[in-house]
């Protein structure tokens, strides 16, 4: 509950009222109000409700359906003009931030935060971090893939990070079932939307960063999305960083007068003798490892995670173990054919991840392989050069484009994009599992792969802005074996 009191202290304080008009005529008379719920849905209101018209899209008719369900108030940059009070703010995303946490009592202060962002490998870094801490403490977890706040039933979460009120209100549910620590994936988007808006980490973590999220609706610049990206940085009472990241120099500058620990080829914390199921450290974390995800790419991240761990209260033996047990769905997937090719599953959704999955699979594999990739619709559209430009580096790979998340676009069009800035015949089969099961087909020798990528363990296509149900790359890989 929040009264209005507070509500107007918190938004002065952070310099973010204005005023409370109605009709266009300031509104003194306002009541000491009580609230005790807090909506952006204006489906989801009562008269107790304290509602914030927030978006692009928002429509007025909203704000009426709601009134005429009981809405007494709502917070807004812009007047409406209708038969209640407005509680006017510059910034309706910072004010949902700072009057969610109140409203759930700081949740955030009775938790452990940890924060992992990066283009790539924020799942599986916090997969690790999870399996980690749980040997010894009670985590929860916010994932791309899976969201517990009980260690025991799970559950996929729409954003990679949720708006503020529900990742406030996911937090005090935590809280409440007597969890000690909190993992997340921050994105950039977190940021940009003011999502995570006044929240402080225990640690940050940040995996690498490669141009992605490039668009009219998302980042505008690479500089936006990396200066996005290092807020978690300035929000972070402790550091951990990849040494081997691209625009290495920057980071450090900004972390030098912070607690930090580096990591990777070259630091204090770094891989040596790594093999497909183990690695050995150096550093902190010095010792043997026994990991179920291959790649250098996944100790990498594993080497990560065990560092903010430590920070955070786990043991050595902790971390061993916890890396030990880390399987992520849909994040490097292994099947075998009854002609003993290999079927790999992979998230890999950007250039970046899709030249490390590449890597690790023609290091292993040395027959025919065969790819299936496609791109997002409306979202992410550097990515289609992107992976044209990895598809090139490796000639001897088989090409099929097909459907992933088309949204509102054409399928066939955004293939056709991809092929555009690939220098040799591909395949189209917009059809995904169409797709899949044509590139079972083509290996004939153990030493023969296919790599199906993008979706990972995802059981929907984002189709005309409505998730349709898909049994699955896994699910459809597996029919077809």
């Amino acid at each position: 509950m929040i009264t209005m009191k507070k509500t107007l202290t918190i938004l002065k304080n952070d310099n973010n009222f204005r005023e409370i008009v109605m009709k266009d005529h300031f509104y003194y008379n306002w009541k000491e109000e009580t609230f005790d719920a807090l909506s952006y849905d204006s489906r989801n209101v009562s008269k107790s409700t304290l509602f914030f018209a927030k978006g692009r899209e928002f429509n007025k008719s909203y704000l009426e359906q709601a009134i005429s369900d009981g809405l007494q108030y709502y917070v807004s940059e812009k007047d409406y003009e209708l038969t209640i009070p407005v509680i006017l703010v510059n910034d309706i995303k910072q004010a949902m931030s700072l009057i969610a946490q109140a409203f759930y009592n700081y949740p955030q202060n009775k938790l452990k935060l940890l924060a992992f962002t990066g283009t790539k490998g924020k799942t599986t870094a916090a997969y690790y971090a999870y399996h980690i801490l749980k040997q010894s403490h009670k985590p929860a977890l916010l994932s791309t893939m899976n969201t517990t706040l009980d260690g025991k039933t799970f559950f996929k979460s729409a954003l990679t990070t949720p708006e503020s009120i529900d990742l406030l209100a996911m937090m005090a549910t935590a809280v409440e079932n007597g969890r000690t620590h909190l993992i997340m994936e921050v994105s950039s988007q977190a940021y940009l939307m003011k999502r995570v808006y006044g929240l402080s980490f225990d640690v940050g973590v940040f995996l690498n960063i490669s141009p992605d999220h490039i668009g009219p609706i998302e980042h505008p610049t690479f500089e936006d999305y990396f200066y996005h990206k290092r807020l978690l940085l300035e929000n972070s009472r402790f550091i951990v960083v990849n040494h081997q990241m691209d625009h290495f120099d920057v980071i450090k500058e900004q972390v030098a007068d912070k607690p930090h620990d580096f990591y990777g080829k070259d630091s204090e914390n770094a891989i040596l003798n790594s093999r497909s199921f183990s690695f050995e450290t150096t550093g902190k974390l010095a010792g043997h490892y026994d990991s179920q995800l291959i790649g250098h790419f996944n100790q990498e991240n594993a080497l990560a995670s065990g560092l903010a761990a430590l920070k955070l209260g786990a043991s050595l033996e902790d971390i061993k173990k916890g890396i030990a047990e880390t399987v992520v769905p849909g994040r490097m997937e292994v099947l075998t054919q009854k002609n003993g090719a290999r079927v790999f599953v992979d998230y890999a959704h950007n250039g970046v991840s899709l030249k490390q999955l590449l890597s690790v699979v023609t290091k292993h594999q040395t027959g025919q392989i065969a790819l299936i990739i496609g791109a997002t619709g409306n979202k992410g559209e550097s990515r289609r050069k992107d992976f044209g430009e990895v598809i090139n580096q490796f000639p001897q790979i088989h090409v099929i484009l097909t459907a992933d998340d088309p949204n509102y676009e054409d399928p066939f069009v955004i293939a056709q994009e991809i092929a555009s800035h690939i220098k040799r015949p591909v395949d189209i089969i917009t059809d995904r599992e169409t797709a899949i099961k044509t590139a079972m087909t083509l290996t004939s020798h153990a030493s023969d792969a296919v790599v199906i990528a993008g979706k990972g363990a995802d059981a929907y296509q984002i189709i005309d802005g409505q998730k349709v149900a898909y049994e699955g790359d896994k699910a459809l890989a597996q029919k077809y074996l």
